[in-house]
């Protein structure tokens, strides 16, 4: 039986033969036991979404900093990096890591600090609006309290990126497309950050478990299993996993051996191959909590590609098949949107990126894609051909030829 959600209600349909597809903003992909359905997001719903993330990202900037401090910018091997002075209780000059100089959304708000407002119960309409009206997702309570304890303690200030499918459930609203529900479903939050930013960004955040302990007093550490004296894993006694990862880019002795990460409070991190790529220039995101959440999130044609790279890599293990399925999933919906949406360029390019990596990155691309149900493959890949024929490349190059 297939469940497909529309606007206002659900339909169960048996047999294939039951379902009529008329014209529409409506697009359901079929995969084996599989259904995707996607459908525009109304420009109105785009524009509330765009000003909620500017609302969140000012309410959070002037509630960050006190203003009693004062920004300074300060050179670190060679980049600009914005910081914040305050006095501390014995006389002592406090700093606090801001960010890029040259990010200008940061920049702008040092500019304008004194003249930023929150607006709580306002924002919080909005995302109630954004729910309930346009139907984009929202996490479950719990995943939604810890994301929100990590940001106030200034993860994502310290340019950590969430990933994984709490960070998939945000991009419904940045593709302006409601991508599949079916998809969105976890137990768990994963969070990521680049060893090289923990190490030079000379901030730290509070102690881990003591943030996580604030959503739920029963959350412990895991040893690593091959170094107890890192943690790069967290548990509650309901079974809620919080686990921090960072890229590995050196040997594969690295591998199963936990990184310490100096701004993780005390936390370390799985190094993992192929995340330097999934968590690079990472994009700005509003999760729909409370009053909303502002978020880093992977930009999704990244997150999409990773994703068909890591389901080949589950494709032999049993207990991993569904895990594979799931990343499939989200690979395609996104990558469909991404093409309905003429986005086709941004796609290609990190195609083409991954691709260009080497044999391993082709074998594991072109093995889930070949996974794909026919029509949804030829698809993909008629999409992928176009986008990589505006960039002025050949696509047969990248074993496009439909």
């Amino acid at each position: 039986m297939l469940t497909i959600e529309g606007r206002h209600r659900v339909l169960a349909i048996t047999n294939l033969s039951d379902l009529v597809i008329t014209p529409g903003s409506c697009v359901i992909t079929i995969f084996t036991n599989m259904v995707i359905t996607m459908q525009t997001l109304d420009h109105t719903y785009q524009v509330l979404y765009s000003e909620l993330r500017q609302r969140c990202l000012d309410a959070s900037f002037s509630a960050e900093f006190s203003l009693d401090g004062r920004f300074i910018t300060q050179e670190v091997r060679g980049r600009r990096y914005w910081y914040f002075d305050t006095a501390s209780s014995d006389g002592k000059k406090k700093r606090r890591y801001v960010g890029p100089a040259e990010d200008e959304e940061i920049t702008q708000r040092v500019e304008s600090f004194k003249d930023l407002k929150a607006d709580y119960r306002a924002r919080r309409k909005i995302v109630s609006t954004l729910v309930r009206d346009a139907l984009l997702p929202r996490p479950e309570a719990r995943t939604g309290q810890i994301v929100e304890a990590l940001a106030n303690a200034g993860f994502f200030r310290l340019r950590g990126v969430l990933v994984g499918t709490v960070a998939f459930q945000c991009y419904s609203a940045i593709l302006g497309m409601r991508l599949p529900n079916t998809a969105m479903q976890t137990g768990d939050t994963d969070f990521a950050q680049f060893h090289s930013i923990s190490a030079a960004v000379e901030d730290t955040m509070p102690p881990m478990i003591e943030t996580l302990r604030e959503v739920d007093p029963t959350f412990r550490d895991i040893p690593d299993q091959n170094d107890g004296r890192h943690t790069t894993q967290f548990i509650s006694r309901g079974g809620y996993k919080v686990e921090f990862l960072t890229p590995n880019t050196g040997s594969d002795a690295h591998d199963g051996h936990p990184a310490s990460m100096p701004a993780l409070g005390n936390a370390s991190a799985q190094p993992l191959r192929f995340l330097d790529f999934l968590i690079y220039q990472p994009v700005r995101a509003i999760m729909l909590y409370g009053a909303g959440i502002p978020v880093f999130v992977p930009a999704p044609e990244r997150f999409a590609v990773h994703k068909l790279i890591v389901a080949s890599r589950r494709i032999h293990d049993n207990e991993t098949a569904d895990k594979s399925r799931k990343d499939r999933l989200q690979a395609t919906a996104i990558m469909e949107a991404m093409i309905q949406q003429r986005q086709n360029a941004e796609l290609a390019d990190a195609f083409m990126e991954a691709w260009d990596r080497g044999p391993a990155w082709r074998r594991a691309i072109g093995d889930s894609l070949a996974l794909l149900e026919e029509k949804t493959e030829e698809a993909i890949r008629s999409g992928l051909a176009e986008g990589i024929r505006k960039t002025g490349a050949d696509p047969t190059a990248y074993d496009l030829v439909i």
